[in-house]
C-alpha cells in the first residue's frame, strides 16, 4: 500500500460502498490484463467491493498450469495421480442435494480419477451421478509442492493468517470437477471474499450484488438451492423474485482469476473438465462485514431457541454454543482472531521503528514486508474499529471475559499507543 492509499483510508470509521446499481443491468466486469499496483486495486475493488477478472497472464508461470494440464488443455491425469495416487479427498454429488447443498464423500484420489475418466467415456454422464471434488485442503496436505503462488492483490489475508498461526485449519481449496459439475447458490463462509483460479477448463459464474438476495428468499425466508430455476417464477413460493436484477453472468477462461467481493451470493457452474484454485479471504476492507454478517448469525440463533430464554441460566452461551457449531466462530473466538491480526501488525510497526524486522512472525514476514507498514497501520486501525463495535455489543458484554486471552480493552490500549508511539518515527508517517 502507497502513501496515497493510506491517507485516504487511514480516518475511514465505515468503510464507503457505493451502490452496485451498475451491476444490476450489465454483463461486464473490468478485465485486468496489464500491471496494476496493490494500491490500485486496493482503491478501486477492495474498498468499493466489486468484481473483476485477471487475465491468463498472472497464472502463466504457475508450476500447476504446466503440470497438471495437457498439451491438448485437458487435466492431465497421468501426472495428477503420480503426484496424489492413495490421498482422501472430499467428493460432492451435484446430483444430490442436502439441505442447500450437495452430499460430500471421502475417496482415495485415484478412485475419483477412474470416475471422471469414465465419466467423459461416457459422455459425461455416469449412474454414480455428477461428481465433483471441492474444497479440497491440497496447499495444507502437500505444503511442498508450491504448484501456485498467491497474487499480492488477495495477500492481505487474515482469515488464513489466523487459521496458519493456530495450525489448525485453512480456507485454501483445489476443485476439479467434469463438464456439468457445479455449485448450487450460496455466499462465501464469513461474507469472505473469494479468488479462483482456472488451471485449465472453463467455468460459468451468476453473481447476484449484495441485498439483491433478499428478492430471491422464499416465504419461509430461504434461499435458493439453484437460482436458475423455474420455481423461482412462482410467485406463491417466492413472492418477490422477479424484483431482484438480472445476474452478473461471468465466462471464466482456463488461466483467468476471478476476484469475488463480500457478500455476492453466486452460483457456478464447470462448462468443461475444470481444474480451479480458490482461497476465501478477508481484511481490513470487509471485516466490518464480516462483524455485521456474525450479529445476524446470533440473532438467528437467538429467534431459534428463544422459547427457553427464562428457563436457562446459560442461555446466551448456550446462543454462542450454538453459533459456533453452526458457522464455525462465535464472538469469543472472533475476539482472538482480531487479536492475533493485532499482534502481528503491531510487531510490524515496531519493528518499523527500531529497523529491527526479527520479531516479525516467520510465516508472514514475506508478506507483512510487501504490504508495508502503511498497511499494517490501516489493518490495525480496521481492527480498533471493530473492537471498539464488540465493547459496544450487549451480546459481546454479556460473554465469560475470563475466558478471553487478552482482554479487549487491553488490546484497543495497545493498538492506539502503537499507533501513537510510531507516528513520526519513521517514515511511514512522515509527507
Amino acid at each position: 500500500m502507497d502513501s496515497d492509499a493510506y491517507r485516504n483510508c487511514c480516518s475511514l470509521v465505515k468503510i464507503p460502498r457505493p451502490s452496485y446499481e451498475q451491476f444490476w443491468s450489465s454483463h461486464f466486469v473490468d478485465y485486468i490484463d496489464k500491471d496494476l499496483s496493490y494500491s490500485k486495486f486496493f482503491k478501486k475493488y477492495l474498498l468499493p467491493n466489486h468484481p473483476c477478472m485477471f487475465s491468463r497472464r498472472f497464472t502463466e508461470d504457475w508450476k500447476c498450469r504446466k503440470q497438471w494440464v495437457s498439451e491438448e488443455g485437458k487435466p492431465n491425469f497421468q501426472k495428477l495421480l503420480q503426484e496424489f495416487d492413495e490421498t482422501p479427498v472430499p467428493v460432492a454429488n451435484c446430483n444430490a442435494k442436502e439441505y442447500n447443498a450437495n452430499p460430500k464423500q471421502v475417496m482415495p484420489f485415484k478412485e475419483f480419477i477412474h470416475y471422471w475418466k469414465e465419466y467423459i467415456k461416457n459422455g459425461h454422464s455416469s449412474p454414480k451421478g455428477c461428481l465433483y471434488l471441492k474444497d479440497w485442503h491440497m496447499a495444507r496436505d502437500y505444503p511442498e509442492h508450491n504448484v501456485y503462488s498467491t497474487p499480492v492483490f488477495f495477500s492481505s489475508d487474515w482469515l488464513n493468517e489466523y487459521w496458519d498461526t493456530l495450525e489448525v485449519d485453512d480456507y485454501r481449496f483445489v476443485y476439479m470437477g467434469p463438464k456439468g459439475s457445479w455449485t448450487p447458490f450460496h455466499a462465501d463462509v464469513f461474507r469472505s471474499y473469494s479468488w479462483s483460479a482456472n488451471i485449465c477448463g472453463r467455468k460459468k459464474w451468476l453473481l447476484y450484488p449484495p441485498g439483491q438476495e433478499e428478492f430471491l428468499r422464499d416465504t419461509h425466508g430461504n434461499l435458493p438451492y439453484d437460482v436458475t430455476s423455474a420455481e423461482l417464477r412462482d410467485r406463491s413460493l417466492f413472492p418477490r423474485s422477479e424484483e431482484a436484477c438480472q445476474p452478473l453472468e461471468i465466462i471464466q477462461e482456463a488461466g483467468e482469476i476471478i476476484f469475488v467481493p463480500s457478500g455476492w451470493h453466486h452460483q457456478v457452474y464447470n462448462l468443461e473438465d475444470t481444474i480451479s484454485i480458490n482461497h476465501n479471504w478477508l481484511n481490513g476492507c470487509n471485516v466490518d462485514i464480516m462483524w455485521q454478517f456474525l450479529q445476524s448469525e446470533l440473532s438467528s440463533v437467538q429467534k431459534e431457541i428463544d422459547e427457553w430464554r427464562n428457563t436457562m441460566d446459560s442461555w446466551h452461551q448456550h446462543c454462542q454454543v450454538i453459533m459456533k457449531a453452526c458457522s464455525g466462530i462465535n464472538y469469543a473466538e472472533f475476539a482472538s482472531f482480531l487479536n492475533i491480526l493485532a499482534e502481528h501488525r503491531m510487531s510490524v510497526l515496531n519493528a518499523c521503528s527500531s529497523g529491527n524486522s526479527s520479531d516479525y512472525p516467520r510465516h508472514l514476514s514475506e508478506t507483512l514486508t510487501t504490504l508495508g507498514p502503511y498497511h499494517a497501520a490501516f489493518d490495525l486501525q480496521r481492527v480498533a474499529h471493530i473492537i471498539e463495535c464488540l465493547l459496544c455489543n450487549e451480546d459481546f458484554k454479556r460473554l465469560d471475559h475470563s475466558t478471553l486471552t487478552l482482554q479487549p480493552e487491553t488490546m484497543l490500549q495497545q493498538i492506539r499507543d502503537t499507533i501513537q508511539s510510531t507516528r513520526g518515527q519513521h517514515l511511514l508517517y512522515q509527507e
